[in-house]
Formats: structure tokens, C-alpha cells, sequence
């Protein structure tokens, strides 16, 4: 019998609550004592908690319960989960109480050298995120729910144009994490079509009978995505955006989720962007208003005259 189904019967014979010695394991599977050593040694080693006792009675056996344990995470593997939960809990995850749960288990089932690693390398490892309304969990976990059963759900939904909240009927057919916020993508039955709904915009959120049937090759993220940044090659209308500037700036803007997607060139003090006329007059002069003197628009010179006209406005305001 091949090593690894060898050390899963040692585990399965022990599971069963009685008490075996290495003599008995060695003749019930037919190998050498000395491998059996080998094998318990291994399984230590992995985490497994085998408890040894000596004396007339002594023998192998397994602490209780351990069947529930995570059998085949080794400790890298076990710092990945861990190290990964802490970046999902900070992100809001609707699942939070079980995912506690969870990593208490991969630490309960850690031999005490691994157990005294994963603390190392937990010590020292911090995510931080923006603070977030402890409500939005529980519409998260709504919307979990409504994903993977494929049901509709009733929900008050504020925009960021209207101040009264609108009632509707979506169907979710996944759950977007972008930018430290939350989205559901779905179809809407109000505008009868697939849009993106933010979480911290579902006011309320209520369960319905209806039954929906999500297609198998639809993706919430290319959606999503597709949406947000939509792929510009070939459209006829582009605009270059000329920036000069301290390439430390010029770097923070390449890297901007929505300049960094239409990025065209980059020197050590230019950077060429090619975005629609439309994007260059209304969104970008905000953005690049924050970078003050240590970037200047080459071109077009009608963004030059927008951030100019946006600058002046804002003049005006303080100057009341």
C-alpha cells in the first residue's frame, strides 16, 4: 500500500476512539514497526494531534473530535488561510462568524511548534480598511444567500441623485468587492435590465418567493467591470491627455484604477492617456485638480480651460 494510504488508515484506525500500539498498527496494515514510528512521526509533524502514552495500557490515539479537523493543510498553507481571512474580514465579509470559526479550528488542530509559527506570523501582519456600517453585513449576507439560491429579493435602494429610496424587485446574481466597497450585480425588474447596486445603498432588504435562473457563463466581475472601465480600442472621438510632471505623481496617476486603464505612453516626465471627450470634462479635471502644481495638462486645451473654470468656481465659493 502506497505511503500517503498507509497514514490515512493510521488516522482512520485511531479516529474510531481505541487505543493502538505500534505493534498492532505495524500487523493490522503489514509493515515494519519502525514504519509505523515513521508515519506517526509525519503525522505530528503535518499537526495532527496524536497523543502518545506509555505504560501497560499505552498506545496512539487521536484528540477528541479530531475528524472535523482540517487534514491536509500543511503550515504554509495554514498561514495563506489565516493571513487571507484577516484581509476578509477587514473587506466587511458577511460571513465574518464562521469564518472565525474556521481559522480558530486550522490553530485548535496545529501541533504546539505550529501553532507557536502561525502566532509569529499573524503578530506582525495588519490590513487596514475604511470603517464601514455594521448593517451593511447583514444585507451582505442577504444578498450571499439570494446568490447562490437563486431567489429574488425585495430591496429599498437610495441613489446618489435622489434622496428618497425606490422600491424594487433584483434578482443577484453575484457580489462585487471593488475599490473597499461592496456591489451586488443584478437584474433589475424596476428598469428591466442588469445593473450594479452598491450595498451601503440597500436600505432595506427583503426575501421573496420568486425563483430566478442565473446563466452558467455570466460573470458579476466582467460585468462589472466591462462597466466600469469599458475597452475604448477602436472607438472613433478619443482625446489624448498630455500630462508633464515629478514622476512620483506621474506614477500615482498611472496608477489610478481609472487613468492607469487608459494609459497610452509613459516617459520619465509624460504620460499620454486616451480617454473619451466626455470623461476628460467632467470626471478628470476633479481628480487632477488634486495634484496642484506638481503635474501640468500639455493637452487638449480644453481640459486647461475646465480645470480653470472649476478652480475659479471654487474661488467664488470660499470667497462668499
Amino acid at each position: 500500500m502506497p505511503k500517503n494510504d498507509n497514514m490515512l488508515a493510521i488516522l482512520w484506525m485511531l479516529n474510531a476512539g481505541v487505543k493502538m500500539t505500534a505493534k498492532q498498527i505495524s500487523e493490522k496494515l503489514e509493515i515494519n514497526i519502525r514504519t509505523v514510528y515513521r508515519y506517526i512521526d509525519a503525522l505530528c509533524t503535518s499537526g495532527v494531534p496524536i497523543i502518545s502514552d506509555t505504560g501497560h495500557n499505552g498506545g496512539y490515539s487521536l484528540l477528541n473530535n479530531f475528524i472535523r479537523a482540517p487534514l491536509l493543510f500543511d503550515i504554509e498553507e495554514k498561514k495563506a488561510l489565516l493571513h487571507a481571512a484577516v484581509f476578509a474580514k477587514e473587506a466587511g465579509y458577511p460571513l465574518s462568524e464562521a469564518l472565525g470559526n474556521a481559522t480558530s479550528k486550522l490553530k485548535m488542530y496545529s501541533n504546539q511548534e505550529q501553532e507557536s509559527i502561525l502566532s509569529r506570523h499573524l503578530a506582525g501582519f495588519e490590513v487596514i480598511n475604511r470603517m464601514g456600517d455594521p448593517s451593511v453585513q447583514l444585507v451582505l449576507a442577504e444578498l450571499e444567500q439570494a446568490v447562490a439560491n437563486e431567489f429574488s429579493v425585495e430591496i429599498d435602494y437610495r441613489t446618489r441623485h435622489e434622496e428618497q429610496p425606490k422600491n424594487r424587485v433584483i434578482d443577484p446574481y453575484g457580489m462585487v468587492y471593488w475599490n473597499n466597497k461592496w456591489y451586488t450585480v443584478a437584474f433589475c425588474h424596476l428598469r428591466n435590465e442588469i445593473r450594479s447596486f452598491r450595498a451601503e445603498r440597500i436600505l432595506q432588504i427583503k426575501r421573496t418567493q420568486i425563483i430566478f435562473k442565473r446563466s452558467e457563463a455570466f460573470s458579476a466581475r466582467e460585468f462589472f467591470m466591462q462597466n466600469l472601465l469599458p475597452d475604448l480600442v477602436g472607438k472613433d472621438g478619443l482625446i489624448s491627455l498630455i500630462i508633464r510632471g515629478r514622476s512620483e505623481a506621474l506614477d500615482d496617476l498611472c496608477l489610478h484604477w481609472f487613468l492607469g486603464h487608459h494609459l497610452k505612453e509613459r516617459a520619465s516626465n509624460q504620460a499620454i492617456f486616451l480617454l473619451e471627450e466626455q470623461s476628460i470634462h467632467t470626471y478628470v479635471p476633479y481628480l487632477l485638480l488634486s495634484y496642484g502644481k506638481s503635474i501640468q495638462v500639455i493637452e487638449p486645451q480644453s481640459l486647461k480651460e475646465k480645470l480653470v473654470a472649476v478652480a475659479s468656481e471654487l474661488m467664488e465659493y470660499y470667497q462668499l
